[in-house]
């Protein structure tokens, strides 16, 4: 019976010898035999001693190698197998490793050399695209089926994951790599950064960096690896990078323990909006509102004017400010340090003792009464709603009449009965800035968080809520 050797199956690196572990060199200084495809010889010949044995075959023929490896291992021959990148990642280690348990029953002693792997070449030439969770996905469907792929793709997108690209296109296959597009855009802004490396660490090298939306497709070969960023990956120049947290870290553990919790949670709160590629004057009170309520129905039903928060932090820092609310739970939810500082007075006429009596008079209710008193005093102020529809009407009646003339209007009221139909009178007027949050949703705590990103809103670029907790 013949003594058995080994075989070693080695990751190469991406194609610069400088790149090679120390490991994968002495295993191929030490072989008796290599195998591998012909194009990774000149990568190894001279580190290979002059009496070994080099076999080398062409492209898909990767079985063939392995059955040759095993052959030479069975007549106790040092055999050494090469990948290109790490021999794991859609290399011949799973094949090896595999015709080993099922063909030769374990006979033949089988190790793995690892291999720094084309897409973290690729990477490190971007600058640092992968700081965060990743995954790699083959567009090759010699081996998969093209729907698993795109069960993958869709899987990857929708977990935000920075996604390296192999095989992206040859000359047979060319619509894939825009199906991938097509997939991720559905999950991901097309200003989303990608970078596309070819011959990563070969005198060939070319590195470009692009967005979903301007990959240019026919510079894409099946040399090239494409990394696409997740939703905090930004571009600057020809780098890329996907923050980890770090660099914000000290800030957020300088702040005390309530506004921390609010800092994580507004960016746990964003990472899962369908869109948070959108204006800060609409995000920063949409990721107060689902805060609040743990509801990201918000991010469909919340309705924000454009220059409304600006507008309103504006006002509400100009010394003589004023706030209306319908109730007096609205009242007590805005925050009273973010009052105090701005010298801000919040009132609610449900108190006053003219309500009552005014109400019992003109047969109408107490919110209502409470408005017109408002009006009357106020009629410039920001009026926030977060109980009352037909306070809201009054509002708008007032409005329609030249009675009134806010800065502004939270239209929260939560219900049934003139709910709806309260939150499209005040959505009519086309220059008053608003915030409704419509349909039947609602209630007191909503308004006041409006109220609370708008007394905020300076701090909504950095990201860092909860100043006033």
């Amino acid at each position: 019976m013949a003594q058995r050797g080994k075989i070693t199956v080695v990751g190469l690196g991406p194609g610069d010898t400088s790149l090679m572990t120390a490991q994968a060199i002495e295993a191929i200084k030490g072989a008796e035999v290599i195998v591998g495809y012909k194009y990774y010889f000149k990568f190894v010949t001279e580190l290979a001693g002059e009496e070994v044995i080099c076999v080398d075959t062409g492209m898909k023929k990767e079985r063939e190698r392995a059955k040759i490896a095993f052959e030479y291992a069975h007549n106790d021959k040092n055999v050494v197998v090469i990948s290109s990148g790490d021999s794991g990642i859609y290399g011949m280690a799973p094949l090896i490793e595999e015709m080993g348990v099922k063909d030769h029953n374990n006979q033949i002693e089988v190790t793995v050399v690892p291999g720094i792997s084309a897409f973290q070449a690729a990477a490190a030439v971007l600058g640092a695209p992968i700081g965060h969770d990743l995954c790699t996905i083959s567009l090759s469907d010699l081996l998969t089926p093209w729907p698993l792929i795109e069960k993958r793709i869709e899987a990857a997108a929708i977990g935000d994951f920075v996604t390296s690209i192999y095989n992206p296109k040859s000359k047979g296959r060319y619509w894939q790599l825009r199906r991938f597009v097509e997939i991720y855009k559905k999950h991901r802004s097309g200003d989303t950064p990608v970078g596309v490396v070819r011959q990563v660490a070969r005198e060939e090298q070319n590195v470009t960096v692009c967005t979903l939306d301007s990959i240019d497709y026919e510079a894409i070969d099946m040399f090239t690896i494409l990394v696409i960023g997740n939703s905090q990956s930004y571009s600057v120049g020809e780098k890329i990078i996907t923050p980890r947290g770090y660099y914000n870290q000290e800030e957020t553990t300088s702040v005390g323990i309530g506004q921390s919790i609010m800092i994580k949670s507004f960016k746990q709160i964003q990472s899962e909006l369908r869109n948070p590629e959108v204006g800060l004057e609409r995000l920063w009170p949409l990721l107060h509102l689902v805060h609040t309520s743990a509801d990201f129905d918000m991010e469909n039903i919340f309705y924000c004017d454009p220059e409304a928060m600006a507008e309103w932090n504006s006002y509400l820092k100009s010394g003589n400010a004023v706030i209306i609310t319908d109730v007096t739970m609205v009242k007590s939810g805005i925050r009273k340090a973010a009052i105090e500082r701005l010298g801000i007075e919040v009132k609610c006429y449900l108190s006053d003792e003219r309500v009552a009596q005014m109400a019992k008079e003109k047969n109408i209710t107490r919110t209502q009464a409470g408005i017109r008193l408002a009006v009357e005093e106020h009629p410039n102020a920001i009026y926030a709603f977060g109980n009352a529809p037909t306070a809201l009407i009054e509002l708008t009646d007032a409005i329609r009449k030249g009675k009134a003339t806010p800065t502004g209007v939270v239209a929260a009221p939560v219900g049934f009965v003139n709910v709806v139909e309260s939150k499209h009178r005040i959505k009519s007027f086309d220059d008053l800035n608003k915030c409704i949050v419509e349909g039947r949703k609602g209630g007191s705590s909503l308004a006041a968080t409006i109220l609370n990103a708008a007394l905020s809103f300076e701090d909504s670029v950095q990201m860092m809520p909860g100043r006033d907790l």
